[in-house]
């Protein structure tokens, strides 16, 4: 029997509210670990990103199950941090740039400037996810 998918605990939802970049580590065609600072978001159940259609990190992670980890610091304390490690369940166009105008507002609070990219949205399933213990 598969693994239920790992969900972001309540309390830590803020972080996809800040412009918190989120460094994604995966696996690249040469078979080398790779790992960028990416626009991400959380839409209740999967992690999402995005990639011009023709970049490297667009190839890597249109291989089928391309397993990927994605960390992310928050933008007002060191502390506050989450971990998620999942797979890539999925790959859409971004249709009129509509998801990465989202992601823009959001980290530099206008829509994306590169109007000439096809853009595809990666939605990662996770299967992990690690966040830090409280203090006290």
């Amino acid at each position: 029997m598969p693994a239920l998918p790992a969900v972001v605990p309540t309390d830590m939802l803020d972080l996809f509210e800040e412009p918190a970049l989120g460094h994604v580590a995966y696996r690249a065609t040469d078979g080398r670990l790779a790992i960028w600072p990416m626009w991400v978001s959380w839409d209740g159940a999967h992690l999402l990103t995005s990639s011009p259609v023709d970049s490297r990190k667009g190839q890597a992670l249109r291989v089928p199950g391309a397993e990927v980890a994605v960390s992310i610091l928050s933008t007002r304390s060191p502390w506050r941090w989450i971990s998620i490690t999942g797979r890539v369940v999925d790959v859409r166009p971004d249709e009129g740039l509509a998801f990465i105008d989202s992601q823009a507002r959001r980290y530099i609070g206008s829509d994306y400037p590169d109007r000439g990219q096809v853009r595809e949205v990666f939605t990662i399933l996770p299967d992990r996810v690690t966040t830090p213990r409280a203090r006290g």
